[in-house]
């Protein structure tokens, strides 16, 4: 494996024993027939499991409901997307020459697959006890996070209250590009802060989807102060 690879083994906390599974997992399939969707299928599942226990042995009173609704924040495509950013996650995919030239290796959707397929890959690699360990390294600070009393509200909400609740300017959002065909565009959308200066960009499939990864983002730069 070249150094590349090792870095990000090593912010995974595993070590692969096949290579190849690592490689495939990296694979977009616009490479070719050798791809990460079916590891994506697997790791999705994966995911969904480890962090419903997880849930449901830290929050014995919510119920069934909210449990559901607290695991769909931690591992909706945003979520995903934000953790495979934070693992560098795009330096290191393998992609066809129109997803390179389009920037595929920033699109939120690409990142959060193939953050599943990696999951995948690591189950296939050892056990399920291991990849588990791998799913709560990763997902530790977001766990310890949730508060069931602001888990469930969007994005968008827990700013505007963030906000509010210290007499600051609401946020200006802005669609400063399109792309796609109408049946399956990506939305590229500013979020900005007047006084605080603060202003990230983010993509998702509506135009909606795109405002709350941004209000995401914010969130997230506003709790690292």
């Amino acid at each position: 494996m070249t150094l590349a690879v090792h870095k990000l083994c090593d912010s995974l906390g595993y070590s692969f024993n096949q290579p190849e599974l690592l490689q495939r997992a990296l694979s977009h399939r616009s490479v070719g027939s050798d791809n990460n969707e079916r590891l994506e299928f697997l790791g999705d599942s994966i995911l969904s499991y480890v962090i419903s226990v997880e849930l449901f042995k830290r929050f014995p009173k919510i119920d069934e409901g909210g449990l559901s609704r607290l695991r769909a924040s931690l591992v909706k495509g945003d979520t995903l997307a934000v953790v495979a950013r934070e693992l560098s996650l795009g330096d290191y995919l393998r992609l066809g020459p129109g997803e390179l030239k389009s920037g595929g290796f920033r699109r939120s959707s690409i990142l959060a697959d193939a953050l599943e397929a990696l999951l995948g890959a690591i189950y296939i690699d050892s056990d399920i006890e291991t990849v588990q360990g791998v799913i709560l390294h990763l997902f530790n600070e977001r766990l310890t996070a949730v508060n069931p009393d602001t888990s469930l509200k969007d994005p968008k909400t827990r700013l505007q209250e963030y906000l509010q609740s210290r007499q600051l300017a609401l946020p200006s959002y802005e669609v400063i590009n399109i792309t796609g065909k109408a049946h399956a565009q990506t939305f590229s959308v500013s979020c900005r802060i007047e006084g605080l200066d603060k202003e990230v960009v983010a993509d998702g499939s509506s135009r909606r989807k795109a405002e709350q990864t941004a209000a995401q983002l914010i969130l997230e730069k506003l709790d690292s102060e």
